[in-house]
């Protein structure tokens, strides 16, 4: 598929058919998603990958499902027959910077004002999002309140991050977010020139 037409394709569906995932399709979605750009070259993004209809429910309900379908939503985080739980290990990049090639002698560890582990999260994210889409099939991408619940139910060691929930398989019938009216900013108000400039 054409890089663009897999970017203009890429939306959040909020529903899902209940066809299962092969598992090489998985194993390809994630290895796209793992060449995301990465500080220090961390690599201190991975994944859970979730198949099993009743921790689906789990994370569903640790996710507030409820709430979508109070909103006249579909079940579409339970329904979705894959879950792929994106998270960062922090301490992976706090150990990194620690190493010679990253830190000069007595200097002291970086302030971190953007945590490059949410960031190399984010651009793992989008590949992944990305990818779905040019395997044909359709995904959303959900965040959770109680991340340390989603942690203990899967079993993800301290200091690694549970950052959200891509939710993948093929689309359903759903009803559209009410965000969608919004539409995109025009390319005016966030492409800059030399400097910011506007009111």
């Amino acid at each position: 598929m054409d890089f663009e037409a897999v970017v203009r394709g890429r939306r959040m569906v909020r529903g899902f058919e209940p066809d299962p995932v092969p598992w090489e399709t998985v194993e390809r979605l994630v290895d796209t998603a793992r060449r995301a750009p990465s500080a220090g070259y961390t690599q201190g993004v991975s994944f859970v990958a979730v198949t099993e209809e009743a921790t689906r429910r789990r994370i569903a309900e640790i996710a507030g499902e409820r709430w979508y379908v109070t909103c006249g939503h579909r079940p579409f985080i339970s329904e979705a027959p894959l879950h792929l739980v994106v998270c960062a290990a922090e301490a992976a990049y706090r150990e990194r910077y620690g190493e010679e090639d990253k830190r000069k002698p007595g200097q002291t560890e970086p302030r971190w004002p953007a945590p490059w582990w949410f960031v190399d999260a984010g651009g793992a994210l989008t590949l992944l999002l990305l990818a779905v889409v040019d395997a044909g099939l359709s995904a959303a991408f959900v965040g959770v309140r109680e991340p340390p619940d989603l942690a203990a139910l899967l079993g993800i060691p301290h200091g690694v991050h549970p950052i959200g929930v891509a939710l993948i398989g093929r689309g359903a019938p759903d009803k559209p977010s009410r965000s969608l009216g919004r539409g995109r900013r025009p390319i005016g108000d966030v492409l800059h020139r030399e400097r910011w400039s506007g009111d």
